[in-house]
């Protein structure tokens, strides 16, 4: 099938810098409110947002007897609520603060009758103003945004079919609104040890709970101030010796500074079959964690899926 123009759409980070920024913060709001409300699932897995036909979705959200959930719609440009009983109350995603965003989603979650109060801090961010008083970042541009939930959906496709070919415990894969990338993660099955925590703006305990058990993770984000650039990484915790001496996908390189592998958007973007590029380099990747860690990898992985056919078991 012919790739069609926006499957991998241009996305340099410094054109959208501020709505990036914005938007980490909005995702930041109504991930808080997940969070809230939902219990604590194993690594955090309670608290991300999930790629959908239109945005970024909650999915289910439960309130009392009932559930609700929101969505980030990029196609219509709305924040979009809705509940088990039929209720659909929208906000428009256009130019607007921070704080006129987080008044604007409580009043509407307040009309529905869902009480909820969060955490109004953000985390993972740079010199972190309260989301009441944020009128700092305040860009919307619809266009870069929907640029980046297309880049969403082409990793999403290609991490869910890496995620296919592993029998032992692996993460869904979810978008986290904390450091704003799209990730998956397998796991050895061994635990791990206390990890130091320190990560800025982010709660140690929460981290160590995060990092309970051996894990080789690879993600998507979009690019940051201190990174400017989109990227595919990966890494390992904790990372075996010679990890970072392995050989991966050609394009993609160790970064000492970050601790991860990693591979430009761009290359993926200009590559060929930019789906073929980014498995393998999941796959060497994972390999190459798998391999210096001394993971059982022959009782851990299985061949990738194929749709409508039964995954084939061993003699």
């Amino acid at each position: 099938m012919e790739r069609s123009a926006d499957a991998w759409p241009d996305l340099p980070y410094p054109p959208w810098r501020e709505t990036a920024a914005t938007l980490q913060l909005w995702t930041q709001i109504v991930g808080k409110i997940r969070l809230t409300l939902t219990p604590w699932l194993n690594h955090g897995w309670q608290v991300p947002l999930y790629v959908t036909a239109r945005g970024l979705g909650t999915s289910a959200i439960p309130i009392g007897h009932d559930i609700f959930e929101m969505e980030f719609d990029f196609i219509d440009h709305r924040l979009v609520v809705r509940t088990s009983r039929g209720a659909v109350r929208t906000l428009p995603l256009a130019p607007q603060s921070v704080a006129d965003f987080y008044a604007g989603t409580m009043a509407l979650l307040h009309g529905l009758g869902i009480a909820v109060t969060i955490n109004a801090m953000p985390n993972e961010v740079p010199n972190p103003l309260r989301f009441s008083q944020d009128r700092t970042h305040a860009a919307y541009d619809d266009a870069a945004a929907h640029r980046f939930w297309r880049a969403l959906i082409a990793a999403d496709r290609v991490f869910k079919q890496f995620r296919s070919g592993f029998l032992g415990k692996a993460s869904p894969v979810h978008f986290f609104w904390g450091s704003f990338d799209l990730a998956v993660t397998r796991f050895s099955g061994r635990a791990a040890p206390p990890h130091p925590g320190g990560v800025p703006g982010l709660p140690d305990a929460v981290t160590r709970e995060a990092y309970s058990h051996e894990v080789s993770s690879a993600g998507f984000w979009p690019g940051n101030d201190a990174f400017p650039h989109a990227a595919f990484y990966a890494y390992a915790y904790p990372e075996p010796p010679g990890f970072r001496d392995r050989a991966v996908t050609p394009g993609a390189r160790f970064e000492p500074g970050l601790g991860e592998f990693i591979l430009p958007y761009e290359t993926v973007r200009a590559a060929a079959d930019p789906d073929a590029l980014l498995l393998d380099f999941l796959s060497t990747t994972y390999a190459a964690a798998a391999d210096a860690g001394g993971w059982n990898r022959a009782a851990l992985e299985c061949p990738l899926g194929v749709p409508g056919r039964v995954r084939p078991l061993g003699a």
